[in-house]
């Protein structure tokens, strides 16, 4: 059977590369545009192995997002890796804090990001 991963990211550019990525390394891919449609997708009633998240994104950011699904008990324990531009400790604590498992600056490279979703995508 194959893993579900939730992309969510502002940037249709980014969540193409991602998505073509994860597609070709045999995931089933869901995408969302921001954090809002992030908790939308989750409550449709499809499992979810790891989500893959931007940071900086209107109407709901990536830190609010991973702290609002974190706090409904049935989606608590899916991984989330954090692919942003951010790269201040103070944003990467902020991610620690709300249960963010990795983060990965953008641009990222495909054999890399494939590697740590291999590593925290959840059975």
């Amino acid at each position: 059977m194959s893993k579900n991963i939730l992309i969510v990211d502002d940037s249709s550019m980014m969540r193409l590369a991602v998505r073509t990525a994860l597609v070709e390394a045999g995931y089933e891919v869901v995408e969302a545009v921001d954090g809002l449609d992030g908790l939308a997708k989750l409550e449709s009633g499809a499992k979810f192995n790891l989500i893959v998240c931007d940071v900086n994104m209107p109407n709901m950011d990536g830190l609010a997002f991973v702290n609002a699904y974190k706090a409904i008990p049935r989606f608590q324990y899916i991984p989330v890796l954090m692919l942003t531009t951010e790269e201040s400790s103070e944003k990467k604590d902020a991610g620690r804090t709300a249960g963010v498992r990795a983060w990965m600056v953008k641009p990222f490279i495909k054999e890399t990001l494939i590697n740590a979703v291999s590593k925290l995508v959840t059975p």
